[in-house]
C-alpha cells in the first residue's frame, strides 16, 4: 500500500501545499476540551488515507482556474471546503462500520469495534455537525446550501440501500441510483465547488460535476469489487461484509442474473447471512459468470466518461492529475 500512497502523493503534487492547509483546518475544527474525544478524532484522522475528495476539489479549482489569464490562487475558502467534504466522508465511514459490523479500517480497529456502536454513531453525528459548523464560517451561503443538499442525497442513498438490504431483486438501475447518491454525489459536489469558486463558467462547473459523479460511481464499483476479491492486508479493512450485510453490489447482481439456477438460488440464500464458506462459493459463482470482470468493465466505462469531461480544459499539471486519478480508480488495490 505504501507504494500506492507514494504514487498518489505524486498525483497530488499540484495541490500538495493546499492539502496540508486543508488538513490543518480539519484538525483544528475537531479539537475538543475532552481528551477522550480528541482520542476518538485521532482515530478518525488515521482514516484519511487517500484524501481523494479534498484532492479532487483542490485539483478541480486549479485545473479550471488556470483557464483564465492568470493562475488560480487558492485561499481559505477552497481549503475549508476541502476539509468539509473530507469531514462528511469520514462521518459516512464511521457510520458504515456500524451498519456493516466492520472490525478493521486502515489496519486498525474501527471506532465501533473498539468503543462500541453508540460511540461510533455519536462520533459520526459529531463529524457531520462540525462539517456544517465549519461550512457556516464561509461568507458564501451557496457553498453551505450545496453541501447541505448533497449530504441529504448521501443520506437518501444510505437509507434506500438499507431499505433494499438482502433484496435479490435489486436491478442494475437500482444499484446505480443508490451509489450515485451514496458515493457519486459527494465526489461530484467536491469537483463542482472547486471549479465554481475558482471562477469557472457555468458549463465548466457542470462538466466538473459530471466528472466527479462518474469518477465517484467508478470508485464505488471498484470498492464493491475489492470487498470480494481484495487482499485484506492491502485493502486494510474488513472484507466480505457486503455479502454478510445483505448489500447487493454490481458483481452479485450480475452473477444472480447469469448464474445457473442452482447457484443463483444458493447465492440468494447466502445474502445477509454470516459469510463462513459462502465467500469461497461466491468467488466460484462469480468466476463462472465473469461477474467481477463485468463490474470492472463498467467501472472503466465510467472512468472514460469522467475523463471525457476534462477535454475542454486547457493543459495543466492539475488537469493531468485529474485524468490520472480517474485512471487510478481502476488500478487501485485499497
Amino acid at each position: 500500500m505504501t507504494s500506492v500512497l507514494i504514487a498518489l502523493q505524486d498525483l497530488y503534487a499540484p495541490v500538495r501545499d493546499d492539502l496540508v492547509l486543508a488538513q490543518r483546518i480539519f484538525d483544528d475544527e475537531l479539537t475538543s476540551e475532552f481528551p477522550f474525544l480528541n482520542d476518538l478524532c485521532e482515530t478518525v484522522r488515521s482514516y484519511r488515507g487517500k484524501m481523494l475528495r479534498p484532492a479532487l476539489l483542490l485539483l478541480s479549482a486549479r485545473a479550471t482556474g488556470e483557464s483564465s489569464a492568470r493562475s488560480c490562487d487558492l485561499g481559505r475558502l477552497h481549503h475549508t471546503l476541502a476539509a468539509v467534504v473530507e469531514m462528511v466522508h469520514m462521518a459516512t465511514l464511521v457510520h458504515d462500520d456500524v451498519l456493516y459490523e466492520a472490525d478493521e479500517r486502515r489496519k486498525q480497529p474501527t471506532i465501533a469495534s473498539a468503543d462500541g456502536n453508540a460511540a461510533a454513531v455519536l462520533l459520526g453525528d459529531y463529524l457531520i455537525s462540525h462539517a456544517f459548523h465549519l461550512c457556516s464560517s464561509l461568507d458564501s451561503q451557496h457553498a453551505s446550501r450545496r453541501i447541505g443538499a448533497t449530504t441529504n442525497i448521501v443520506c437518501e442513498g444510505e437509507l434506500v440501500q438499507n431499505r433494499r438490504g438482502s433484496d435479490a431483486t435489486l436491478s442494475e438501475p437500482d444499484y446505480f441510483e443508490i451509489i450515485g447518491r451514496k458515493t457519486g454525489a459527494l465526489t461530484a459536489v467536491a469537483c463542482e465547488l472547486g471549479a465554481q469558486f475558482a471562477g469557472a463558467d457555468e458549463a465548466t462547473v457542470a462538466a466538473m460535476h459530471s466528472y466527479g459523479l462518474s469518477a465517484g460511481v467508478a470508485f464505488q464499483i471498484m470498492d464493491d469489487v475489492l470487498d470480494i476479491v481484495g487482499d485484506p492486508g492491502t485493502v486494510g479493512k474488513t472484507l466480505g461484509r457486503d455479502l454478510a450485510g445483505g448489500k447487493m453490489t454490481l458483481p452479485m447482481i450480475h452473477c444472480l442474473r447469469h448464474a445457473r439456477p442452482a447457484a443463483a438460488e444458493a447465492l440468494c440464500s447466502a445474502i445477509g447471512r454470516p459469510v463462513g464458506n459462502a465467500g469461497d462459493r461466491l468467488n466460484a459463482w462469480l468466476a463462472e459468470t465473469a461477474s467481477v470482470e463485468y463490474a470492472v468493465s463498467v467501472a472503466r466505462e465510467h472512468v472514460a466518461l469522467a475523463v471525457q469531461q476534462l477535454d475542454p480544459l486547457p493543459p495543466s499539471d492539475a488537469r493531468q492529475s485529474l485524468v490520472a486519478l480517474a485512471e487510478f480508480i481502476i488500478d487501485r488495490r485499497f
